[in-house]
């Protein structure tokens, strides 16, 4: 790849990092104001995609919120405890561990000692997860970024059109 080819990429990317955080934020913003729902949310480059049983103008109110309470100084927000990041690095480490465990040590052991092994990953991914988030999935300098709208796309499924993702 060219240098203006990685470029290109890199500012790709992290659009989708500080729309990711964005997503976030405004799933926080919704569980606060709703209590527990259905909600599920995938990033892109131009905002996100959120489904739940929600009208736009709640989702735009909310990401609109979420927008400013991130760009005020809470990059706390970025980080979710029900972001698929935190299962995929969990099974990855258990399944590391795992592998590690079934080619090391004696026969009889193998398999409790996998076992176990991919408990203690299991439990340690929670953190692992987190700076997982903070530091590779999502980015929460939303400076210049903006809430375009809110559009139906089918059934409970909304997108959340961004501006100034990508620099």
């Amino acid at each position: 790849m060219h240098g203006e080819d990685l470029a290109m990429l890199r500012g790709w990317i992290d659009a989708i990092r500080r729309n990711h955080a964005l997503e976030h934020a405004t799933v926080a913003v919704l569980l606060a104001r709703h209590g527990p729902m259905r909600l599920a949310g995938r990033a892109s480059a131009d905002g996100f995609l959120l489904y739940g049983a929600l009208d736009p103008e709640e989702v735009l109110s909310a990401a609109n919120e979420a927008l400013q309470r991130l760009q005020g100084g809470q990059p706390e927000l970025a980080v979710s405890p029900l972001c698929g990041t935190n299962i995929a690095v969990a099974g990855m480490l258990a399944a590391a561990t795992a592998i590690i465990a079934l080619t090391a040590g004696s026969r009889r052991g193998r398999l409790p000692n996998a076992f176990i092994a991919s408990m203690f990953a299991v439990i340690a991914a929670q953190p692992v997860g987190r700076a997982v988030q903070q530091h590779l999935t999502t980015c929460a300098d939303l400076e210049g970024v903006a809430v375009v709208g809110v559009r139906d796309i089918v059934g409970e499924l909304r997108k959340v059109q961004t501006s100034g993702a990508q620099r």
